[in-house]
């Protein structure tokens, strides 16, 4: 089979690839507010139906699907009388507030047309960066699988501050295939695909499959749309396929009008192939959901003890500290020469405590001041190479 026209990054064995599609049993679906919402503001009824159809029936027909959905502020604007989505944050969660209520209400009536239960579950940053928290979310959204019901997750815009959110959906929806252990993410948008340059240049092609990195060289991504209602781009949408793959999962790329051709595993958008290998659920959680509380400079040889020798973080290579954290709060590990972080870890001191024991081994330590203090900074168990 050959390269469908206008397209690259196809061969021969590429296309059967969309099995993996057609046999994901959970899958997370992503769709941002430029799909859902009229260019004014406010719920484009035909586009939510359009989308809950496709969903409803990959659901009734006993698939588990998981909804990361954006627009709660978009459908806020209409409501409230506000001609373009706001700046200020107040404003942002006011509309938030009313939007959401108005998205869920049309979801919950959609998928009833199929018999469908839906759930709301809405997140924050710490929700998923935060490992206690992060179980807590697992477990919500197990349990409503469990139960039959269809969980449609949005980040918190009502409480989220500028410090605790997410920023775009695409990354919310990279981490939540990931904690239910999804088959599959599907990212939907306005845009078909990914292309080699503008979708609006004639010149550009259709990029219909991405094995690794390479097959990205030399692409110009673009930026979000010009409804202006959403914050995400083809930027966001990459980086959360690059976070999804990386832990085994397969991702789609399409636009909303053609999820329903996508999940049929037609050959649309942009197929993202999975690792090979999936890493262990808590190394993941610390590369990719967490956000550092403070950094540990190291000299050049324990760098080259953690990156190279994989060994665990010491007080006798660390030259500086920054931030302000305590023990169990993930830091990043910064190579002192470059100023570039080469690892991530959960420390086991407190940031108050660390800069007496800077380049002081562990033993003397210990002799100075008791036992406890023979333990490592951050241990190779809680510690993984960015």
């Amino acid at each position: 089979m050959g390269s469908p026209p206008g397209s690259v990054g196809v061969s021969e064995h590429n296309w059967p690839v969309r099995e993996l599609v057609t046999d994901a049993r959970r899958i997370v679906v992503k769709v941002g507010s430029s799909s859902l919402t009229t260019a004014s503001g406010g719920i484009d009824e035909q586009r939510v139906d359009g989308l809950v159809d496709a969903l409803g029936g990959l659901a009734a027909g006993g698939r588990e699907v998981v909804l990361v959905s954006s627009g709660a502020i978009a459908a806020g604007l209409a409501p409230l009388h506000l001609p373009r989505r706001p700046r200020d944050l107040a404003t942002q969660q006011a509309a938030a507030s009313v939007g959401q209520g108005l998205l869920i209400g049309r979801y919950a009536a959609g998928f009833a047309r199929h018999g469908l239960t839906v759930g709301q579950v809405l997140l924050t940053v710490d929700d998923v960066t935060r490992r206690a928290h992060y179980r807590n979310a697992y477990r919500t959204l197990r349990k409503l699988l469990d139960l039959g019901a269809l969980p449609i997750v949005n980040e918190n815009d009502t409480v989220a501050t500028e410090e605790i959110r997410f920023g775009d959906n695409d990354r919310l929806a990279a981490l939540v295939a990931a904690l239910v252990q999804a088959d599959l993410l599907v990212l939907l948008s306005d845009v078909d695909a990914l292309y080699t340059g503008s979708p609006s240049d004639p010149s550009s092609r259709r990029i219909a499959y991405v094995g690794d990195d390479a097959d990205l060289e030399g692409i110009t991504v673009t930026k979000p749309g010009r409804s202006g209602l959403g914050t995400g781009g083809m930027v966001t949408k990459v980086e959360a396929a690059r976070i999804a793959t990386g832990f085994g999962i397969p991702v789609v790329l399409t636009a909303a009008p053609l999820a329903g051709a996508a999940l049929a595993g037609d050959e649309v958008g942009t197929l993202f192939r999975a690792a090979a290998s999936r890493p262990t659920a808590r190394l993941f959680w610390l590369a990719h959901a967490t956000s550092p509380r403070g950094r540990l400079h190291l000299d050049p040889g324990a760098v080259t003890a953690v990156v190279a020798r994989r060994k665990s973080l010491l007080p006798a290579g660390i030259t500086a500290v920054d931030g302000s954290f305590a023990a169990g709060d993930p830091v990043d590990l910064i190579d002192a020469g470059s100023g570039a972080p080469v690892a991530r870890g959960l420390v086991n001191y407190d940031a108050v405590e660390l800069p007496a024991l800077l380049g002081r081994s562990t033993p003397e330590l210990a002799a100075a001041l008791g036992p406890g203090y023979e333990r490592e900074v951050v241990h190779r168990d809680d510690l993984v190479l960015l």
